[in-house]
Parts: C-alpha cells; sequence; structure tokens
C-alpha cells in the first residue's frame, strides 16, 4: 500500500529522534459554541502541545438572510462577527493558558463547508482537520460532507472527536 507525501510527512512529524519531520503540525479546529466545538479544540491543542504543533482556529460568521433594509442587514452581518470574534478570541485565550498553545485565527463569513474548504487549500500546512461531533444525534453537516462521499480528496485527514466523552476521557485519549 502507497500512502501519499503528506500523509508520511504527517506521521512523521510526531516522531522523535533523527526521522522527525521538518513541518510543524497544524491542527484546523472550527469552533462555535457548541460543547462539541470545545472538545475538539481540547483534542487538537493537547496534540499540537505534545507534538510540538500548533492549532489553527477557524470561526465562521453567520451570513444574514437578505434584509430589504441594507443598513440592517449590514448591523447583524457586524454583530455576528463581532459575537465570532469574541468567541475566538476567548477560545484562543484558554488553550494558551492551559496548553501554552498559541494559536493561530482566523474569523471568515460565508457557507461552512466552502469555507473550511477554501481554508485547506491556503493553508498546506494543516496536517488534520479536527471536528467535534455531538454527543447525540446525526453529525453536523461539516462531519457528514467531510466524513462523506469526497473524504477520500482531502489534503488531510480529519479527526471527529465524540462529544460524549469527558474532559479526562479526551486528555487520555490525546
Amino acid at each position: 500500500m502507497q500512502i501519499s507525501r503528506r500523509l508520511y510527512e504527517f506521521i512523521m512529524a510526531g516522531r522523535k529522534g533523527p526521522c522527525r519531520g521538518k513541518r510543524m503540525r497544524t491542527y484546523l479546529v472550527v469552533i462555535d459554541e457548541t460543547e462539541e466545538a470545545r472538545l475538539a479544540l481540547r483534542f487538537a491543542s493537547r496534540r499540537a502541545a505534545k507534538t510540538g504543533g500548533t492549532v489553527h482556529i477557524l470561526a465562521l460568521v453567520e451570513q444574514a438572510d437578505f434584509v430589504a433594509w441594507g443598513g440592517v442587514q449590514a448591523t447583524m452581518e457586524e454583530e455576528a462577527r463581532d459575537r465570532a470574534e469574541q468567541l475566538v478570541t476567548a477560545a484562543a485565550g484558554s488553550i494558551f493558558d492551559e496548553m501554552g498553545v498559541r494559536p493561530a485565527i482566523t474569523v471568515k463569513p460565508g457557507e461552512a463547508i466552502d469555507v473550511v474548504k477554501v481554508m485547506l487549500e491556503e493553508h498546506p500546512g494543516i496536517a488534520a482537520l479536527v471536528l467535534g461531533a455531538a454527543a447525540q444525534g446525526a453529525p453536523g453537516p461539516l462531519i457528514a460532507h467531510f466524513t462523506g462521499i469526497n473524504a477520500g480528496t482531502l489534503p488531510c485527514p480529519v479527526m471527529v472527536i465524540p462529544g460524549s466523552l469527558s474532559d479526562a476521557q479526551l486528555d487520555e485519549l490525546s
């Protein structure tokens, strides 16, 4: 079985000694205000701390539905961006305080799937996409898309963190 160079570099980046890869592992985490997103960020930051890597946090800005009055729509979009920036700033501070990992931060508007695809294209150093799955119910649209029919075409592995894990269980796994 032949593996891609990118997957080889991902595997080797976590090894010690002379075979250690030269690229720093970067874990891309898409966050929102859910518990599963918090767990995905915790997992990614613990892995980054243990492997000498880093975390790239992506917060998505919800697009307001079309409103006839442009000023109202602009205000709604500005408020959504402010909420996303507050969320990502709090998350970044939390993982830096707890694990010493200084993340890269991106806040972007747009459809989630499209924004993540663009991030993966624009940042070839991303070693894994880390997503959180809800403890119950169907997976969200990002997990359904990136682990579905097109999963084999991604430039990096997808890690799905179950929302049913406790912090202690997650710490043991990461």
